[in-house]
């Protein structure tokens, strides 16, 4: 499994839970990342020659790509490996975030984009775009940023801004009493889905903050589900062949021990 999510965490602790051997993969671009039930890897391939490699040679029996939405660079080399390893591979991704009723975000087709939207004298910005791509709003000095991320972003920043190291989930209410004591007058952030996060728009909706929204990058075709409960359903179903596979390993031990 490719992990890193709330979902992939969830997705492991199901299978580990029923007796599936499970190995998941995480990017390590946090320092202390959430670690999921079963075992797990840190760090690349080497791209998706590399992850092929791997799954080869692990005998993996199914691939669930349950990385972040916007982590598109493994989610291509997933689909790429799974096909030369002949693997079978399924996305895992949760829906998208939706305007309420009256509600109108604008929507940015790239973090450029979205900084080129966020240029205003006094605008007073909460960037919630994570800390990976900031270089994109460097050029921007007529705003002033509050930027919040998980661990210290590298440079280049915006010169006027302020980081809040802070992980989520977040509540209305907290999201509320920051963007007041900031005086925030947009929102900036990618739609990301999920709930760890969206309490944001629900406070941005309160005080009638603007939001400006980062599309999602387009994805290889692939099998697709949006939750747990069907990613389940799927890997289950490969149960067979994951048995066959077992079977071989062991069979394989055992002649190995019977040498004299």
């Amino acid at each position: 499994m490719l992990g890193g999510t709330a979902e992939a965490r969830a997705l492991a602790s199901t299978l580990v839970g029923s007796g599936m051997s499970v190995v998941s993969s995480l990017a390590g671009r946090v320092s202390e990342p959430k670690l999921p039930a079963g075992e797990v890897r840190i760090g690349g391939f080497g791209g998706a020659a590399g992850l092929a490699t791997w799954l080869e040679s692990g005998r993996v029996a199914g691939v669930v790509d349950a990385t972040h939405p916007f982590a598109e660079r493994i989610s291509a080399s997933a689909v790429t490996a799974a096909d030369a390893a002949g693997v079978p591979l399924l996305r895992l991704e949760r829906p998208g975030w939706k305007e309420a009723d009256g509600e109108a975000w604008t929507w940015a087709e790239s973090l450029e984009d979205a900084a080129r939207m966020v240029e205003g004298p006094g605008r007073r910005v909460f960037l919630t775009t994570g800390r990976q791509g900031l270089a994109a709003f460097a050029r921007v000095t007529t705003s002033s940023f509050l930027i919040r991320c998980v661990d210290p972003p590298e440079p280049p920043l915006p010169p006027r801004a302020e980081v809040l190291l802070d992980r989520g989930p977040y509540t209305v209410g907290g999201e509320l009493e920051l963007m007041r004591a900031h005086r925030i007058d947009l929102l900036v952030t990618k739609d990301s889905g999920g709930t760890m996060t969206a309490a944001k728009l629900e406070a941005a909706r309160r005080l009638g903050v603007p939001v400006i929204v980062v599309r999602r990058p387009s994805r290889p075709d692939a099998p697709t589900v949006e939750t747990v409960d069907d990613a389940v359903r799927w890997v289950r179903s490969l149960r067979p062949a994951a048995t066959e596979l077992n079977e071989h390993d062991e069979q394989q031990e055992t002649r190995t021990h019977a040498q004299p």
